[in-house]
């Protein structure tokens, strides 16, 4: 097996250089740490990932925190996984996905156990309990989602706001005029104050109410079973809706089969829309559906690299922004039947 001995005799350097760029403990030009590196790749040393760690007190390791013990994986989620994994290969780093509660005491376990250096925070809560632990802590930090007061946190977030606003304004271009908002009752019982939920409701109302538009709320659990109770209860308490927008994904399927089977077409007799979510999951029905594309990928990118920048101390600016859905059209929209509302 080969040394730092033999790298450094192959590269024609000293070992405390080789030590150097292996460790990143101090500086090395560009032209000296290729020549360290091709000898490496020539002799096939490897990294010893824990020593690199002790030498420069740091794992390179991130950890994305979810709150699975209170929220189902769904699709919509894989998304900001997939993407924040590879932003921080790209960088240079390792992102682990750390399923926990949304109990502060364990954000303050895994702040003590020294194995990562920054987490990515998800499924942000308006008062959520971890973030007031992470603040009070050395430990770098992001969040994917916004707290109720999120003015001195670096966050990326979905504008739900702006999003749900611009596919109201789509229906009612339309011609729809009772429209109903069909949410995840789940994400309400496990994050108490769910930011997205909090958000997308106010949103809807007012913005239905500044229209003069017929609101209709509806929530269900997250499962097909759930979505076809939902279809059965609009058909019996707002008959008149002739649009639905879809926030809960693992209940779509479920949904689009309890109409089919009372014998209600869409988009004929009632137009669908899916709402902060992916082209899998607007895919998996027939008709496929019109969609308000979640930017998980950019989230999921722009969230590691907030938090590579803290932990790198490069300067930048606390990052804080929101991304718009973006719209893609199905054939599960049109305008609504003759006489409709």
């Amino acid at each position: 097996m080969p040394t730092m001995r033999d790298v450094a005799r192959l590269a024609d350097v000293s070992i405390a250089t080789v030590s150097f760029v292996i460790n990143e403990t101090k500086p090395v030009s560009a032209a000296t740490r290729q020549r360290v590196e091709d000898a490496m790749r020539e002799l096939g040393y490897r990294r010893n990932a824990l020593g690199r760690a002790l030498a420069s007190k740091r794992t390179r390791i991130i950890a994305l925190l979810y709150p699975a013990l209170q929220r189902r994986l769904h699709e919509s989620a894989v998304e900001f996984f997939t993407s924040a994994a590879q932003a921080a290969k790209d960088l240079g780093h390792s992102l682990v996905l750390w399923p926990i509660s949304n109990e502060a005491d364990q954000v303050q376990e895994i702040i003590a156990n020294g194995l990562i250096d920054g987490v990515l925070l998800m499924e942000v809560q308006l008062d959520d309990p971890r973030v007031e632990q992470l603040t009070g802590s050395t430990m770098p930090f992001s969040l994917i989602g916004r707290t109720r007061h999120p003015e001195q946190l670096p966050y990326v977030d979905v504008d739900f706001e702006n999003s749900l606003v611009d596919a109201v304004d789509y229906l009612e271009g339309l011609g729809h005029r009772t429209i109903c908002l069909l949410d995840n009752g789940s994400a309400e019982l496990a994050l108490a104050g769910y930011g997205p939920l909090v958000r997308a409701r106010e949103t809807f109302a007012a913005e239905m109410a500044r229209r003069g538009l017929e609101a209709v709320h509806l929530s269900c659990q997250d499962s097909p079973i759930s979505g076809e109770g939902a279809a059965e209860e609009l058909l019996a308490t707002a008959p008149d809706a002739t649009a639905v927008v879809i926030m809960n994904d693992s209940a779509v399927f479920g949904f689009v089969s309890g109409l089919s089977r009372h014998g209600v077409r869409i988009p004929e007799d009632l137009s669908v829309v899916l709402f902060a979510s992916t082209p899998d999951v607007a895919a998996s029905t027939d008709p496929h559906l019109t969609l308000w594309r979640l930017p998980g990928v950019e989230l999921g990118r722009r969230g590691v690299e907030s938090l590579i920048d803290q932990l790198e101390g490069r300067g930048e600016p606390m990052t804080q922004g929101v991304v718009k859905c973006t719209f893609e059209e199905g054939a599960s929209t049109a305008a609504p039947r003759a006489g409709g509302g």
